[in-house]
């Protein structure tokens, strides 16, 4: 068994979890969904602890979270700032937003900002066409955004 560098009540709150669900293999995305909400993200001593709980292959459970964008092996920010960038948002200058947000922040897309505030994501379409270009963060949704908005958006998430 590997070592846990994880909070051992973050893996209690997970096992608490999996223990009120009928734990089979089928059960694995809804697990794997409440172990990144519960843990921030999905680091490979997560992925095996809960394969040794479903009784799945660890290959199965890395295979799962590999293929699917919503997960994520690395730690994010407090504050995920999603850019779209499909195609409503991209011809309303969602690139200039993108920019702008790495700018602001000093990191790229993909980053996370040094002390964990902030990390900067693109998303391909977030079904709200009508308000292009779209910027998420976390829950909060900001419709109509311009490169204008970028600081206003980012004051509202200073501590």
């Amino acid at each position: 068994m590997m070592t846990r560098t994880l909070s051992q009540d973050l893996y209690d709150q997970l096992e608490a979890y999996i223990d009120s669900i009928e734990s089979t293999e089928a059960a694995l995305i809804e697990v794997l969904h409440e172990a990144q909400h519960i843990f921030g993200y999905l680091p490979m001593e997560v992925q095996l602890f809960i394969g040794e709980k479903l009784h799945v292959p660890a290959s199965k459970v890395f295979g799962v979270v590999s293929f699917y964008s919503y997960f994520t092996t690395e730690p994010k920010g407090k504050y995920v700032i999603n850019i779209c960038t499909g195609t409503a948002c991209f011809v309303r200058n969602a690139e200039a937003i993108v920019r702008e947000f790495e700018k602001t922040l000093n990191i790229k897309t993909g980053e996370t900002t040094g002390n964990k505030m902030y990390t900067i994501d693109c998303l391909r379409c977030v079904g709200a066409c009508g308000l292009a270009p779209v910027v998420m963060v976390n829950d909060d949704v900001y419709g109509k955004v311009t490169v204008d908005d970028v600081y206003k958006i980012i004051a509202k998430y200073t501590e």
